[in-house]
């Protein structure tokens, strides 16, 4: 960002330089060294019950309770598995992300008093 569009927008912050700090990098690290996998393993597991649906249509018609067959059971942890990763990045940014983010915020609300 501009030293002019700094001015515009009323803050004396350089966003850019922000960016750039260690502080900054990790908390970006931080994010992400969750984030990721989070997401790889999710995409694998969601991509796993797609190909089981179209291609194992034995395998998913098992019976395990009554009408109840694996197609359902995988389906239905399809919801368990978002809500716990949900859960599991609520916990993980709480202990980990949070603060790190606080106390860039702090420093920069400071700086912008100065």
């Amino acid at each position: 960002m501009s030293t002019t569009e700094e001015s515009d927008l009323g803050t004396g912050i350089d966003f850019v330089q922000e960016q750039e700090s260690a502080e900054f990098k990790d908390l970006r690290k931080t994010h992400r060294s969750f984030v990721f996998p989070m997401a790889v393993f999710f995409l694998l597991w969601y991509f796993a019950y797609v190909l089981l649906a179209d291609y194992a249509h034995e395998f998913m018609s098992i019976k395990v309770w009554g009408n109840f067959n694996m197609g359902l059971l995988l389906g239905l942890l399809q919801f368990v598995s978002t809500f716990g990763i949900t859960a599991a990045y609520v916990s993980y940014s709480n202990k980990k992300i949070d603060p790190k983010a606080t106390a860039i915020r702090t420093r920069l609300e400071a700086q912008e008093g100065e």
